[in-house]
């Protein structure tokens, strides 16, 4: 006796239909974005989730992307 187990249909979703709260949570666990931001007088380059919430601050570019990338996340720059 063999059993199947079906997979739910992919949903189709229109974009232009979501809601403020639905487009601001979209991409929130894949991007990251690095923004130079003055920390006590010092350039430190911040990292925000794509929600715009801080995560961490870094004193170099390079190391926030690395951050990022290391969390399995698409970087992004703010300028």
């Amino acid at each position: 006796m063999t059993s199947t187990t079906e997979q739910p249909a992919a949903q189709t979703i229109d974009i232009r239909h979501l809601s403020t709260a639905q487009l601001q949570a979209l991409g929130v666990s894949q991007l990251a974005y690095v923004k130079q931001v003055i920390v006590g007088g010092v350039t430190a380059f911040a990292i925000h989730a794509a929600d715009g919430t801080q995560m961490a601050v870094a004193d170099d570019c390079a190391v926030a992307v690395a951050a990022i990338r290391e969390h399995e996340m698409v970087a992004a720059m703010v300028h």
